[in-house]
């Protein structure tokens, strides 16, 4: 617990002394919202399905602190929340999301940060946007990390790669997904593992002349385990 604390201050502190460039934000700015999806799908694993997902956030200058839950609409699956501090500064972002599940029928508390008993998995992140290509790494660090073949921690990692264009008149992102070695925190992850290939787009449909109700799709396969998924949702 001391190394996560440790290392949020450090985050914060960093985010803190790097320059804010032209485009950051001078004012502070909140926002509020949340989506209704038709399965609950994250890094090519299937977690759920029809959910209410909300969020909150505020961001100063780069810096953000973000909060994202997922609820299920079946009482069976596990309930989410996911608190995350971010720092942006032109494609550049680095991050550190604490993931709190607490899945169906077991009794999890959320301010238990027991060493070996935790619910809580701890998540650092780096990445560069290139504009025609955003990379991004994730590094498990503390909490309920996966283990590897030899039954050690694995700091259970994955990495993104991202792709938008323009097709149609909508707005198109291709990504694919791996894990660089070994780990159980995700299905099939022998080695290195190809488990996300995605593509997604949204648009708004006109209501009325003055609302507009944002959608999205995203088709994902996982060829580690061999499933797909099609998956719909509403933004409010």
């Amino acid at each position: 617990m001391k190394n996560t604390i440790k290392m949020l201050a450090l985050l914060a502190c960093m985010a803190m002394t790097v320059p804010a460039t032209v485009t950051a934000q001078d004012e502070v700015e909140t926002s509020i919202g949340a989506d209704l999806v038709s399965a609950y799908e994250w890094r090519g694993q299937d977690l759920g399905g029809v959910s209410i997902q909300p969020s909150l956030s505020i961001a100063y200058k780069g810096l953000s602190l973000t909060a994202w839950g997922s609820v299920g609409i079946d009482k069976e699956d596990a309930k989410e929340i996911d608190l995350t501090l971010a720092y942006e500064t032109g494609g550049f972002s680095i991050s550190v999301t604490d993931y709190w599940v607490a899945p169906y029928g077991e009794e999890t508390k959320f301010f238990h940060y027991g060493a070996h008993s935790t619910a809580h998995v701890f998540e650092a992140q780096v990445g560069y946007d290139f504009g025609a290509l955003a990379v991004n790494w994730y590094t498990n660090f503390a909490g309920t990390d996966g283990v590897n073949k030899d039954g050690n921690r694995a700091y259970s990692s994955f990495v993104s790669l991202e792709v938008p264009f323009t097709l149609g008149g909508l707005e198109w992102t291709a990504e694919v997904g791996a894990t660089p070695w070994a780990t159980d925190y995700y299905a099939e992850a022998d080695g290195f593992t190809v488990c996300d290939i995605a593509l997604s787009t949204s648009k708004e449909i006109k209501i009325t002349d003055s609302f507009n109700l944002p959608v999205f799709g995203k088709l994902s396969f996982n060829p580690a385990t061999e499933c797909a998924d099609f998956i719909f949702g509403i933004s409010f």
